[in-house]
């Protein structure tokens, strides 16, 4: 760290957009830090604050608010045009919503890199950009080729090059990764090792947060889009709702990391979030377009959402306690089973979802910028707008797997067509047995 104390970035090199942080109530210094915390902070170079970036237009029409009024104004519209292309893409169908996945992903990488790489270039060391984006394209090699054999078993088996790529699948993924690991290796300067291991376990704590949960946000969209549309859309509503009702009547601050953020904003946030997210389940669960699993058709040679919705789909009565009767006079209410699942997505979303955006400011605050990029005038970069949605598409991805469905049947079989023929074939026996037993197959003689 005296190497990083000594020789940081230069201040052109570590440029970003100022914007109000998420959720902000107050104006100030990135996260609110005040002069005596920016001071005790030595570790990185002051950032200057760069000229603003808000679209002439805005600036014209917005010109005789104060500066809380101006942000607020220019936040707004941004986020209605964000919104609105946000329900194009949906409308473009899931192969259109998982490029845009990838597209985020990459984006979101690049500005994570470049901070490390200001301070990295500094040092005039080679090969560090080169090497992280080579290790991107071989991480995302090794999930997506992964994702394709599972969920498109049969496409792969139908095509000679795919099966054999699928079959080496993860020794060429092993054999690239390693190839980037001796490039590592080879461009190791003396004097600066200690600042190029820093530097390979940046790269390297990128992909895991940014790569592996973008993959999570795809294996979700496969589930169906609404386990993608629902959880991103509670996260947008949290941090929109928290931000408004932390502009009027935000007081109490929340945490010390974020100092903008209050309580007002964080409880008012939770409820508009869980109300939202019941409401929203309610309109898409009706319709299969959003419910159904994205499959191939083998027939067609496209991606379908076609199919008969299960009963997670399906309204149900349920009876309301009696405490609940007393207060609505209602005795049983008809609910879509998943809306019972959507008060815990939005719950983590108002609850837990949050702390991916401190974790975020504190990422901040340690390097002296307010945002990763300017990209969105009044918002920053494109990972301010996802650092809580990568930590709610872990937690959906582990709450479908432990209380939504079982093991994938695409990879079972996929597992068993690899066995050799003679345990294929002592896999058939005994699960022939065992459907006889239940009473669903009639009672024959084992295939030798």
């Amino acid at each position: 760290m005296t190497e990083l104390r000594h020789r940081g970035a230069t201040e052109n090199e570590l440029q970003h957009q100022p914007s109000e942080d998420k959720g902000s109530d107050t104006e100030g210094r990135p996260d609110g830090a005040s002069d005596s915390e920016t001071k005790a902070d030595t570790g990185v170079p002051d950032v200057p604050v760069p000229p603003d970036d808000t679209p002439e237009v805005l600036n014209k029409a917005l010109s005789g608010l104060s500066s809380r009024w101006r942000n607020w104004w220019v936040r707004g519209i941004l986020t209605l045009a964000m919104i609105s292309f946000f329900f194009f893409i949906i409308y473009l169908g899931p192969i259109m919503l998982m490029m845009i996945v990838m597209c985020v992903q990459i984006k979101c990488f690049q500005e994570i890199i470049t901070i490390g790489y200001s301070v990295y270039h500094s040092y005039h060391l080679p090969w560090f950009r080169t090497l992280s984006w080579y290790f991107l394209l071989c991480v995302n090699y090794f999930f997506y080729g992964e994702t394709v054999t599972d969920y498109f078993f049969t496409l792969v088996q139908r095509e000679m090059p795919l099966r054999i790529l699928s079959k080496y699948h993860r020794f060429i993924s092993f054999a690239l990764y390693l190839t980037g690991f001796c490039m590592f290796v080879l461009s190791l300067v003396k004097k600066h090792y200690r600042l190029q291991f820093y530097m390979f376990g940046w790269t390297h704590v990128t992909l895991l947060i940014v790569v592996t949960q973008s993959h999570l946000i795809i294996h979700n969209l496969f589930e169906g889009m609404i386990w993608f549309i629902v959880p991103i859309s509670c996260v947008i509503c949290n941090d929109i709702m928290a931000y408004m009702f932390g502009f009027f009547f935000g007081r109490t601050p929340l945490i010390k990391l974020s100092p903008k953020k209050t309580w007002e904003g964080f409880i008012g946030g939770f409820f508009a979030t869980v109300v939202f997210g019941i409401l929203l389940a309610y309109v898409m669960a009706g319709y299969s377009y959003f419910v159904c699993p994205v499959e191939f058709n083998n027939d067609s040679n496209r991606f379908t959402v076609d199919c008969e919705p299960s009963e997670l789909f399906q309204l149900q009565d349920y009876t309301l306690p009696a405490v609940l009767e007393s207060i609505t006079g209602w005795s049983t209410v008809r609910l879509y089973p998943f809306q019972i699942h959507t008060i815990a997505l939005s719950t983590f979303a108002s609850v837990i979802g949050p702390f991916g955006g401190f974790f975020a400011s504190g990422f901040k605050r340690a390097f002296k910028i307010k945002d990763f990029a300017n990209t969105i005038p009044g918002h920053g970069g494109i990972m301010d707008r996802f650092d809580c949605q990568y930590l709610m598409a872990t937690f959906v991805n582990v709450y479908i797997a432990s209380f939504i469905r079982g093991p994938n049947p695409s990879k079972v079989i996929q597992q068993l067509l690899a066995l050799r023929l003679d345990q294929q074939l002592h896999i058939f026996n005994s699960m022939k047995t065992h459907l006889t037993e239940k009473g669903l197959l009639p009672a024959t003689e084992e295939v030798a």
